[in-house]
């Protein structure tokens, strides 16, 4: 077993869409990034590679690189996905936290759930998400910025099974 732990952040822009865990959640204002900006997904495959030491998002998918700009973080999930498979892992379970001033989350976090499970194959009950204020301190805190954390437990996949 191998745990790997993510974290991002991005700056909240008015105009843009506030996208986590592949759900438009509604507000004026979403994340300022290369791709859509979902600070969630972006934490997860951080916490994936870091499991399998394959690096940082940046590392896979740099903003430098335009074939990026704008894309889903689903997508981007997906290929990391395809390289913990690849490295011979599966995900255990994953545990998440979003942290924003507003607006609250608790009507989405099922949806995000579903979609997070779907994306990663895994059953719901293994995939927990959670929303936090930062109680009106630091810039996440003022409502300019959006934090996500991740922790992800992967096994080894016995191949055995497969043969």
């Amino acid at each position: 077993m191998r745990i790997g732990t993510g974290w991002d952040l991005h700056r909240l822009k008015e105009g843009r869409r506030l996208m986590l865990g592949g759900i438009q959640i509604p507000f004026h204002s979403g994340e300022e990034a290369h791709s859509d900006g979902d600070v969630l997904i972006h934490a997860i495959i951080d916490a994936i590679l870091g499991a399998i030491s394959l690096g940082d998002i940046g590392t896979h998918f740099p903003p430098s690189n335009t074939q990026y700009k704008d894309i889903s973080s689903l997508i981007l999930l997906e290929k990391t996905v395809d390289l913990l498979t690849e490295s011979g892992y599966r995900i255990i379970n994953l545990d998440t936290t979003i942290i924003l001033q507003e607006p609250k989350l608790k009507p989405y976090i099922a949806a995000i759930r579903e979609k997070l499970a779907k994306a990663l194959t895994l059953d719901i009950d293994r995939i927990s998400v959670k929303a936090k204020t930062k109680e009106n301190v630091d810039a996440t805190g003022e409502g300019k910025a959006i934090e996500s954390m991740a922790s992800v437990l992967i096994e080894e996949i016995d191949n055995s099974v497969w043969v």
